[in-house]
């Protein structure tokens, strides 16, 4: 069952190629912009728990600012030494407001 809830307006969403942390019923968010689509992960990295919301994007990954781990946009799913993962939440517009999916598991984008 889908949870949509307010994750910002699109005028506070990062710009291309940036990241941001963000906050959604108490859960931190990290909202990345790439190719022109906005991604939610979970804010956390698993490593050491440093704020994916504050590192950068490169290749399509967002890149922990403590140790440079580097998990997919799309999937969440990290490039080696480990293969973890973060949770990647669906994201909808509605009018200027990003919408977050905070039940559903499978990844999406919003484009525009």
């Amino acid at each position: 069952m889908s949870h949509w809830v307010p994750l910002c307006r699109l005028r506070d969403a990062p710009a291309e190629g940036e990241v941001v942390e963000a906050e959604a019923e108490g859960r931190s968010i990290c909202l990345a912009r790439h190719n022109g689509a906005l991604s939610a992960l979970d804010n956390w990295c698993p490593h050491r728990q440093g704020p994916l919301g504050q590192g950068w994007i490169e290749g399509g990954a967002v890149l922990c600012p403590w140790h440079a781990w580097a998990f997919d946009l799309q999937t969440g799913v990290a490039a080696l030494p480990e293969r973890a993962t973060v949770d990647v939440f669906p994201l909808r517009l509605e009018a200027e407001d990003v919408l977050i999916d905070l039940q559903s598991g499978e990844p999406a984008e919003v484009t525009r």
